[in-house]
């Protein structure tokens, strides 16, 4: 079949969202007489994906989507991209769109011509949008590498704090070895995070000269925050060399591929962030005179600069600066001012740790479990860890970072306390004097930016829940007889007066158990509340929809609590929920639970089945509307 438009949707859990825009876009194109497929990119992958012919002989492209997609496929075709949100809350806006031709053109590598159609959401807040997509996509390829190496490292400090140190009579090869790997890992981390962000901007070709624009940045000490200038330097160029050679003839785009683009990006690329991390050398002595010149100063004023250059850049030339002086003076016989350099950067990795802690609902299970590794990393004199999280929102975290590790400098000073080893973190405790105050210090300055992280995650979490109108009604096909036995009226709760989210999760747990449907209420609860974690699972017109696949669950069932009044429950009209919709799946299923929650969400897209849904009296005639359809 010839489908004259094509649509992709995709949102960063891969779930809801997805398949709500992509019923949204089917159904507006069927209202309006035109043929549309649409390709989903959810939590299973790809799904009813294009093949060439489709793509060469469609008219138009609509992506809907907050996550990377593959779009070189559509040069030389008509595309508009916009948000998911779009897709759900304006599918008619872009069909029309389509409809009237008046598309830009995709170029290849990011080029589109604009649209005299382009509206608000092209612009500057799309912009921001669109460098954050790129940014993440630096920092969640990063996240491995900095947890892997960090805690090969971390380990090999067990063996002794010299024991990678073949000159060292606490040497062991084991270790040695453990240490190299370990740092083979930690020092992909530029390369990695600036070639990433490359590709998301400029795809194939931008990881290439953004691996190169990284390794020039780590070499040259410029640290991660000269990873991530690297990557969009090596994106936007790719952009700008597509562009000048967009007029070659069609024979020399295999030339321009591999050999114009690369050794040309190189060229430019690699001699510019070189020329930028020089100055770096200088800018680097300067401090480290500056800092000298500190050392018998007021130690609250010692301590605030200390901190505030060791947490700035975590390991890039600023904090090498306040450690390199500390290891300088070490071999004067001043330990002190090593104390706070130690104290400032264990803080960092700590506070992410804390941060989690405080807030775990507000972070996804990556960054979660990223969090809990912190502490030892931190433990151990590791500050790399914690720079994930800042390369997020450099502009509110790193501050943040600053107070927690200004705090503990200024308090390791006020003690008096003296560290003559350079690294190690709590492993040279034996050899620390006020070992105890030397800890109290960290732990003070890692609590309270921990505490101002989680308060600054969740102001985000909030600014960043998007707001989605109602999408358009939709006929529903009957459910299978295999979905007959997901829902029994015992399964469904009526009017139940539960003040919030915790208390419906723990009540759906319980109840579950006591229905034999799972055999462990805690670990039910535990992982809904693990899944809300990572976003909520609060829809539209005060409809949850929270999910668990766990080995303590029997069978995939469904589980309905109707609330007396509404609870507060993150969702994207921001209206109080109080109809939730649970779905427990077996361990062993894989796609089962993504199968119900897909066609679940794409009910949801209703109107009119909610309106009957929120307003049936009885568990029988609930349970007939989600095993069937709606009611005429």
């Amino acid at each position: 079949m010839t489908y004259r438009f094509l649509g992709v949707t995709g949102c960063p859990t891969g779930i809801a969202h997805t398949f709500m825009a992509a019923e949204a876009l089917e159904k507006t194109a069927e209202e309006k007489g035109v043929s549309i497929k649409v390709e989903t990119h959810g939590q299973r992958g790809t799904e009813n994906q294009f093949t060439a012919q489709e793509i060469k002989d469609a008219e138009v492209i609509i992506i809907a989507a907050d996550k990377n997609v593959d779009i070189d496929r559509f040069h030389g075709k008509k595309v508009i991209n916009v948000s998911v949100s779009k897709g759900i809350k304006n599918p008619g806006e872009l069909i029309d769109r389509a409809i009237s031709g008046d598309v830009a053109v995709y170029k290849g590598s990011g080029e589109a011509a604009p649209s005299n159609n382009d509206n608000s959401d092209q612009g500057s807040a799309n912009i921001w949008h669109q460098l954050y997509v790129h940014l993440m996509n630096g920092v969640s390829h990063m996240l491995p590498l900095v947890v892997a190496g960090g805690v090969m490292i971390a380990v090999s400090f067990m063996f002794g704090i010299y024991s990678a140190d073949p000159e060292s009579s606490q040497y062991n090869v084991i270790a040695e070895q453990m240490n190299t790997i370990g740092g083979l890992a930690m020092g992909l981390m530029v390369p990695v995070l600036s070639a990433y962000i490359a590709q998301s901007i400029g795809n194939r070709p931008g990881l290439i000269i953004g691996f190169i624009v990284g390794m020039i940045a780590d070499t040259n000490g410029t640290g991660f925050l000269g990873g991530i200038v690297g990557g969009f330097l090596a994106g936007g160029l790719v952009l700008l060399l597509m562009k000048a050679l967009k007029n070659l003839p069609k024979s020399l785009d295999g030339l321009k591929a591999i050999f114009l683009i690369p050794v040309l990006g190189i060229f430019i690329g690699g001699f510019a962030m070189w020329y930028l991390s020089v100055p770096m050398e200088a800018i680097n002595q300067g401090m480290m005179d500056f800092l000298s010149s500190f050392q018998d100063s007021n130690p609250l004023l010692l301590g605030l600069i200390v901190g505030v250059m060791s947490a700035f850049d975590m390991g890039g030339p600023v904090n090498k600066a306040a450690y390199v002086t500390g290891t300088a003076l070490l071999a004067q016989g001043n330990f002190l001012f090593m104390a706070g350099v130690s104290a400032a950067c264990i803080v960092p990795p700590l506070a992410t740790g804390f941060s989690v802690l405080f807030a775990r609902r507000s972070y996804n299970q990556a960054e979660a479990s990223a969090g809990y590794v912190n502490f030892l990393l931190g433990s151990t004199h590791i500050t790399e860890g914690a720079i994930p999280f800042a390369a997020k929102r450099p502009f509110t975290i790193i501050p943040i970072i600053m107070v927690g590790s200004s705090i503990a400098a200024m308090l390791t000073y006020t003690f008096k306390v003296e560290v003559p080893a350079p690294h190690g973190g709590f492993i040279v405790l034996p050899v620390v004097t006020h070992a105890f105050l030397w800890v109290l210090a960290i732990l003070i300055g890692a609590v309270i930016s921990g505490f101002l992280m989680a308060l600054e995650q969740k102001r985000h979490q909030r600014k960043n829940n998007p707001e989605q109108a109602a999408a358009p009604a939709q006929k529903e096909q009957p459910a299978s007889k295999e979905q007959g036995s997901l829902l029994e009226t015992n399964q469904i709760y009526l009017q139940q007066k539960l003040g919030s989210k915790d208390e419906v999760l723990t009540f759906i747990a319980e109840k579950a158990e006591a229905l034999n449907i799972a055999t462990d209420a805690e670990k039910v609860v535990n992982g809904l509340q693990k899944r809300e974690s990572e976003g909520s699972t609060g829809m539209e017109n005060g409809i949850a929809i929270p999910h668990v696949k766990s080995e303590t669950i029997q069978q995939a069932k469904l589980m309905v609590v109707q609330l007396a009044e509404g609870i507060d429950w993150p969702a994207m009209d921001g209206k109080p929920t109080d109809f939730v919709i649970s779905i427990l799946v077996p361990d062993g299923s894989s796609n089962e639970h993504l199968d119900i929650l897909s066609a679940l969400s794409r009910k949801l897209m209703n109107q009119e089945f909610v309106d009957q849904l929120k307003a049936s009296p009885t568990e029988a005639e609930i349970k007939e509307l989600l095993l069937g359809g709606v009611k005429k």
